[in-house]
């Protein structure tokens, strides 16, 4: 198989962080906290084959970014493993107008953990991307996350517990207050699919579709706001003001519609959407979100906010 065209970008670090077993890091507009659990020899395993992998990861991202900012029904090959894990996830979306670009930051969790794991045996391990959450779970091992719904003041919108029994491997959030730049009016997406790409378009789509027409809610071209924005002068939220009780819920329906199709073709397995303090679940089997809770101390490294 051809290797991907690498383009050096120097300046990863990396840390151990202040618990003594989290590691961060950083490369460029890529950040990163992993964790593994298990035998001190292969967490250490861990650790050094995920930074292995990490290191060359920005490299060749940038060597293929012209591909990756192509929308997806008209993208030509890609030949690195973490820009064909988002094309991959972002495939069966080919009817939308969507790019690469929004599964990257799962995509790169997904392979950096892939790396980590391969070989070991762990009975946890997690990468985190800036919310956007790749897992590895041992069988009989959960996984919990809280979640997060954005506005002026972040609120916690409720915990998600994952068993290695359900198939989740990747968590993801997207919403109009989050780093990346969104066509809907959502607070905050939370998505768990197969793996943190899937998770991470899919928030992203879903986000989109939390939307209405209202004189409350202003828009901009993307293009304004980021000129490098694969979503070129299409009109993106700046700002949502006070939204009646029947907007609110008819942009949440609009996203909840998007959500259940989803996970009625099995691409995702569950997603929960906020909006003006109003929710909506979709699923493809029966989930459980436990109440919201003030204080995510216990866990903070896996908090999912908006990507």
């Amino acid at each position: 198989m051809s290797q991907a065209h690498t383009i050096t970008v120097p300046g990863a670090v990396r840390a151990v962080l202040a618990d003594g077993k989290r590691r961060h890091f950083q490369h460029g507009p890529i950040d990163l906290v992993l964790e593994a659990f298990g035998p001190d020899a292969e967490v250490a395993a861990f650790y050094e084959g995920a930074w292995a992998r990490f290191r060359t990861v920005l490299g060749e991202l940038v060597g293929e970014l012209a591909a990756l900012r192509t929308g997806i029904a008209d993208m030509p090959a890609v030949r690195g493993n973490t820009a064909r894990r988002m094309a991959m996830a972002c495939a069966p979306h080919r009817d939308s107008f969507v790019t690469p670009m929004a599964a990257v930051a799962g995509a790169v969790a997904d392979d950096v953990l892939a790396a980590g794991v391969a070989g070991r045996s762990l009975a946890r391990a997690y990468v985190n991307n800036g919310g956007d959450i790749a897992i590895h779970l041992a069988p009989g091992e959960r996984f919990r996350t809280g979640m997060v719904a954005l506005a002026e003041v972040p609120d916690a919108a409720g915990v998600f517990e994952i068993g290695s029994e359900d198939g989740v491997g990747g968590i993801a959030t997207s919403g109009w207050r989050g780093r990346s730049l969104s066509l809907g009016i959502a607070d905050s997406v939370t998505v768990l699919a197969e793996n943190a790409a899937e998770a991470d378009v899919a928030a992203t789509l879903i986000a989109n579709s939390v939307d209405t027409d209202s004189a409350a809610v202003i828009r901009s071209p993307a293009s304004e706001l980021d000129p490098d924005s694969d979503l070129g002068n299409r009109p993106v939220t700046v700002d949502v003001g006070d939204l009646t009780k029947r907007e609110i819920a008819t942009a949440l329906a609009s996203g909840r519609d998007a959500a259940q199709s989803m996970a009625d073709r099995g691409l995702i397995a569950a997603a929960s959407l906020t909006l003006c303090g109003s929710s909506a679940i979709a699923a493809k089997m029966p989930v459980a979100v436990s109440p919201a809770i003030e204080d995510f101390s216990s866990f903070p490294e896996n908090r999912a906010e908006a990507a």
